[in-house]
């Protein structure tokens, strides 16, 4: 498989893993305590099954203009997480065990998450996450938490030295359980921002719907 699937599954991956781990809604709200990572992703773990709308802009160096995406996220326990592109171009990038696959045109493509080490980090930093396992997490992302249940800011910026070559950093911003936008920074200059809105089981098979 050619380093441009590869590169293009990672910056798909990395946007489809952290929406996944921080932005499904549907968990109970926060009460009052101390509010830290801890207390965060455990209130995370909660949720089973969700599925949330994005729309996702993109500035990739060397083209003009940012790209726009929308379409849906959705997890399921414990182990499978779709990313359904469905404008401008339809376009799925499903992960299940460690098999990642990316279908677009009536093709498939599979790449093995382990073939490439720094999905396979994120993976392993995602499950850890939706089991509520913070200490996971900050196996594999140096984290910084600020801010209040009203509106929190958490920081990631990876500790695997293959990933940080192409990831700067990760700034997740939300109130009490619901994540409200994910914008990731690249190594030169590319950077995206993903905002995000909890739907409904009938919303989600809507708008799946061709």
């Amino acid at each position: 498989m050619g380093r441009g699937l590869d590169r293009r599954a990672l910056s798909l991956s990395l946007s489809l893993s952290l929406a996944l781990m921080l932005a499904l809604g549907g968990a109970a709200p926060l009460r009052a305590q101390t509010f830290d990572l801890k207390t965060l992703m455990q209130r995370m773990a909660l949720r089973k099954a969700g599925t949330a709308r994005f729309t996702e802009e993109r500035v990739v160096g060397g083209i003009d203009g940012p790209l726009r995406s929308s379409g849906t996220l959705s997890f399921s326990a414990p182990d499978r997480f779709e990313r359904q592109n469905l404008h401008p171009v339809k376009e799925t990038l499903q992960i299940q065990g460690r098999t990642l696959l990316l279908r677009r045109g009536g093709r498939t493509r599979q790449m093995d998450v382990d073939a490439v080490p720094e999905l396979g980090a994120l993976l392993e930093a995602l499950r850890g996450t939706l089991t509520g396992d913070a200490a996971l997490l900050q196996k594999h992302f140096r984290t910084q938490l600020s801010g209040g249940e009203a509106k929190w800011v958490l920081l990631l910026e990876p500790l695997d030295a293959r990933l940080a070559q192409q990831l700067a950093q990760i700034e997740v911003v939300g109130r009490g359980s619901d994540v409200h936008s994910i914008a990731l920074q690249m190594r030169g200059g590319d950077r995206s921002l993903m905002l995000l809105e909890p739907m409904s089981t009938a919303a989600a098979a809507s708008a799946s719907t061709p």
